[in-house]
């Protein structure tokens, strides 16, 4: 018998809607423009991503234990081995923080997500699941692959699009499994290529505007080495704003790459059927918000590691009220306001 038969827990699905709100302001954009039974699948499959994030980030799990805890979750995931929830719950106990901050209560109320997962209809959790073990195999891989050196060290971009794979191409497969059976026979090959541009764009954004912060707190460095050898630059430079304006083109050769993506990512979005409770605006608003930080990213790339490079309040409003009363403005015309100047102007 499947410990998913095995185990009760109370789901709480009311729950995992508020607390997406606490962690991530990007997919809880997206979930609240989609409708059910999407936006369960995506808010779900979303913290079950975060519970393996969070590990992963943390300076005060041992890079054995890290991989540990991430091998054993991974291994509650699996439909068909004995390892409970309360398994990991009981591994992870010693390693939450008194006070837990958003990510950390998801971390402690594992139990409950995973719960309200096993109450997904089986096709959605057979779809989910191996996206998100793929997600925390690949995170345990890369803590191992590290471990010696405390934190992440990113030696060059191809390892830093393999990293991208792991900890974000992943959700682009799931949300695309979860739609393609409703793709147009002639047009599903395309759809499923594009499939990782999307999660792959926005971590290059993330990646690229969150050096500093990586570094300063969770001592990452997911700038290849490489690069920053070309430019004459170490990681430990990133600890000093003086070094703000050598990493200015650094900066500029990351947000390159991630603009590679832009075009495949709306083909992808461009390509996705309103069913099932999707929607385009659930895409289109990170898609374009993405443009946005990058548009900022390469104006100013001595900002960011002041780590003050970001899309402004204002243009969020703004972006989300050409999506409001179920408007659905071309999506390349927004692409080219974005990039042009800030919608709030």
């Amino acid at each position: 018998m499947s410990n998913e038969q095995v185990e009760s827990h109370p789901s709480d699905m009311n729950w995992c809607y508020n607390t997406v709100q606490d962690v991530s302001r990007t997919f809880a954009l997206t979930i609240a423009e989609l409708e059910e039974p999407m936006a369960a699948e995506i808010c779900v499959g979303y913290l079950l991503c975060r519970v393996a994030d969070t590990v992963e980030d943390a300076t005060h799990i041992p890079p054995a234990d890290q991989h540990e805890l991430l091998t054993c979750y991974s291994r509650v995931l699996d439909p068909d081995d004995p390892t409970t929830v309360e398994a990991f719950r009981t591994d992870i106990e010693p390693y939450i923080p008194e006070s837990p901050d958003d990510d950390w209560t998801v971390v402690a109320e594992t139990p409950r997500v995973v719960a309200t997962f096993r109450d997904l209809p089986e096709a959605s959790r057979a779809i989910i699941r191996p996206s998100v073990r793929e997600l925390t195999d690949g995170m345990a891989e890369f803590v191992d692959r590290y471990a010696e050196e405390g934190g992440l060290r990113i030696q060059s971009v191809d390892e830093l699009e393999e990293y991208c794979w792991y900890v974000a191409g992943t959700i682009g497969s799931f949300v695309t499994e979860l739609l393609i059976d409703d793709v147009p026979p002639d047009q599903r090959a395309a759809f499923a290529d594009n499939a990782t541009a999307f999660s792959r764009l926005l971590q290059l954004v993330n990646v690229t505007r969150d050096i500093a912060t990586d570094y300063r707190e969770e001592d990452n460095v997911y700038v290849p080495a490489a690069l920053l050898a070309e430019h004459g630059l170490t990681a430990a430079d990133i600890g000093d704003i003086e070094n703000a304006e050598a990493f200015a083109p650094v900066i500029t050769s990351l947000a390159d790459r991630a603009e590679d993506y832009l075009d495949d990512t709306q083909a992808w979005i461009e390509t996705m059927p309103e069913t099932r409770g999707n929607t385009l605006a659930a895409w289109a608003i990170p898609f374009l918000l993405g443009v946005g930080t990058l548009r900022e990213l390469q104006a100013r790339p001595a900002a960011v590691l002041k780590g003050d490079v970001k899309v402004s309040r204002q243009e969020v409003y703004a972006l989300l009220g050409r999506f409001a009363d179920d408007s659905d403005p071309s999506l390349s015309r927004l692409r080219q306001e974005v990039q042009a100047g800030s919608l709030a102007e």
